[in-house]
């Protein structure tokens, strides 16, 4: 199946082309904020990602693709080539650590943030949720969401309700960014 980052994708990777993107905290793994154009460095994929897999008991890589195609063709987790153990993508399970890079730049990005914008989010799940309860209460807090979540609703914060892809468009119109962020969008959904 091939996904295509959407225009709230794009919208951070827009941020980051104009380098005033601190970082995206994800808990998708899709990879398409990655797809996008987000760089690595901008990017924390909170839950993991499918672009790298490894043996759960020897950590050897293994190919992504064969071990994605293996699973969804055969409906089995594929065997590592070096030890015999499963293997599986990148990704969090419940339970699982979360990734170091989580930890290593959380606690520097909510103490220097300026802004913090939320999209698309129930903000039900420890501790990604508590990213916009950690910011300075001097921090304006922007929720683009359909639904009211968290804490959102002090008055540092801003509440755009409705769909994360309308509301983008609607700032990125605001602040003459709309042709930037439609280019952007085009050249993602041009890509093999």
């Amino acid at each position: 199946v091939n996904y295509r980052p959407t225009l709230t994708h794009c919208f951070f990777s827009l941020l980051d082309k104009k380098g005033i993107l601190r970082r995206v905290y994800t808990q998708n793994i899709d990879g398409l904020e990655s797809v996008a154009g987000v760089t690595e460095e901008k990017l924390v994929e909170c839950h993991g990602h499918f672009r790298s897999s490894a043996c759960i008991k020897c950590r050897t890589p293994f190919d992504a693709e064969v071990c994605q195609s293996t699973m969804i063709e055969q409906g089995e987790a594929p065997k590592c080539n070096s030890c015999g153990g499963s293997v599986k993508p990148d990704i969090v399970f419940f339970g699982e650590v979360m990734p170091s890079r989580f930890s290593d730049l959380v606690h520097y990005d909510v103490a220097s943030s300026d802004l913090v914008i939320v999209l698309g989010s129930s903000l039900m799940v420890a501790p990604v949720c508590n990213i916009p309860d950690w910011v300075k209460s001097n921090v304006p807090r922007l929720l683009m969401n359909r639904d009211l979540v968290g804490t959102f609703g002090k008055v540092n914060d801003v509440f755009m309700e409705g769909d994360c892809d309308d509301s983008v468009r609607e700032l990125c119109r605001l602040v003459g960014w709309e042709d930037e962020l439609d280019a952007i969008y085009a050249s993602t959904q041009s890509q093999p």
